[in-house]
């Protein structure tokens, strides 16, 4: 990486952790802080917990498609300056109503799909993968940091001081875009972007689809534990909620450390559907440990390791997924679909989970994320072993003599390596499905290409 790439990147990954973290933050505290605020119950808690979600789902794709019009920068600002005016809100709220409302506007900061964009146009095709696992690893950073210092901060500063703590760490997330470097030239990378024309294309292509319901059940789930996870602690095993802290910060760790070899294993023997399937099938048996375990701090700690384990590799492995079973030039929609698919599962997780917990108990909402759990088993067990493809986009502009874009197609085709290839010539692009092992790359080098 150049000094340029390497410093849009660690600034592009500081805003998008940045802005997680305060989302994030609220999910161990707001299930017991909430109850505090004015015409609170659980069901409104849970709405008050998922609501960012259905703003992000409904925003995420148009602030990508805005950002292709307006400017990378321009739009990534207004995002960061909804969340801080959505969080401001939340931390003056007196009422549980205010805080949902708060919680939606910091969702319609809808950023994300911008800041992969941005990624693209600022890093070569070559860099581009260090650059979104470094964005990949600062979300999953914040969100073990989130699940520590949530319970921290509440305890001292209350709910508002959280709230008024991700508002300030979004000015600095402002800071930090100004800094950024601004984009030589914004071109649309369909391995980034989304393009409305493919979204039928993607939700008609049924392992695509069955991951779109797998991040949905996932997020589902996780909203729905922490709408009960934090009052199991404090109520049932009898935390106080200034230790709150330690337990996630044990389970997290330990999860991490124990999910590494399964990655590993997954990739290297290439068991990804196996390790999935065992994931779930993880994922519900922790559910059911959490309800009978509810009285015991061991149990409940063993239960979350379990849990966090399952969701921890679930959460790495699935965009890998559709990285890899998304067709040549559409990895940026596919994506765009699965963002959305996660965003609604926690939306609907969160408040449906908060109304049945409120309606049924605890056995209502464990037989209802078992239910999600075995519907999503099933859906991948017909799922075929997906094929191990990286995607690569290669500058046409680098080729001396532009051939016709059948010929270019049919000339990439015949590359070892290369599986699929679709040539956008207003693009100046060819977006390639390669097998990295047996990519013969100095065939693609004597065609022009870097590779």
């Amino acid at each position: 990486m150049t000094h340029r790439e390497r410093k849009a990147s660690l600034c592009l990954a500081s805003i998008f952790a940045m802005r997680m973290l305060g989302l994030f933050m609220v999910l161990p505290v707001l299930a017991i802080y909430g109850t505090e605020l004015i015409g609170a119950t659980p069901a409104l808690i849970g709405l008050a917990i998922g609501a960012y979600g259905f703003t992000q789902a409904c925003l995420q794709i148009p602030f990508g498609m805005w950002s292709d019009r307006l400017g990378r920068k321009p739009v990534i600002i207004i995002g960061l300056l909804l969340f801080i005016a959505g969080s401001v809100l939340a931390a003056m709220a007196n009422d549980i109503y205010q805080v949902i409302f708060g919680r939606c506007l910091q969702g319609a900061g809808a950023i994300a799909s911008t800041i992969m964009a941005m990624a693209a146009d600022l890093t070569r095709e070559e860099q581009r993968t260090k650059a979104m696992a470094m964005i990949g690893i600062s979300i999953g950073l914040a969100f073990c940091l989130a699940m520590v210092l949530g319970p921290l901060v509440t305890d001292i500063y209350g709910l508002s001081g959280l709230f008024y703590l991700t508002a300030a760490l979004s000015v600095v997330a402002l800071a930090l875009v100004w800094i950024l470097p601004t984009p030589i030239e914004q071109k649309r990378h369909r391995e980034a972007n989304t393009v409305l024309g493919q979204i039928g294309q993607v939700l008609r292509n049924g392992s695509l689809l069955r991951l779109d319901i797998g991040v949905f059940a996932l997020h589902f789930v996780l909203m729905g534990a922490f709408v009960v996870v934090p009052v199991i602690l404090e109520e049932q095993a009898g935390l106080s909620r200034h230790q709150h802290w330690w337990v996630y910060l044990i389970t997290l760790v330990l999860s991490f450390i124990a999910m590494v070899p399964f990655i590993i294993v997954g990739e290297a023997k290439r068991k990804m559907k196996e390790i999935k399937l065992g994931a779930i099938v993880l994922l519900a048996m922790a559910v059911i440990l959490l309800y009978f375990n509810q009285q015991s701090v061991i149990g409940l700690v063993v239960s979350l390791f379990a849990f966090f384990m399952a969701f921890n590799w679930l959460e790495a492995s699935l965009p890998s997924l559709v990285s890899k079973i998304a067709p040549a030039g559409s990895r940026g929609t596919a994506m765009g679909v699965f963002s959305t698919s996660q965003f609604l599962g926690a939306a609907i997780g969160a408040s449906s989970s908060g109304w049945v917990y409120q309606t049924w108990g605890m056995l209502g909402l464990t037989l209802l994320a078992v239910s999600i759990l075995v519907l999503w088993w099933v859906a991948s067990v017909t799922m075929q072993q997906p094929p191990y493809l990286n995607s690569i986009m290669l500058d046409l502009t680098q080729v001396n003599k532009m051939s016709s874009p059948a010929d270019l197609s049919n000339t990439l085709a015949a590359v070892r390596g290369v599986e699929d290839v679709v040539v956008i010539p207003e693009e100046q692009a060819a977006y390639l499905k390669v097998d990295k092992k047996a990519l013969d790359t100095q065939a693609l080098q004597a065609y022009g290409f870097g590779v």
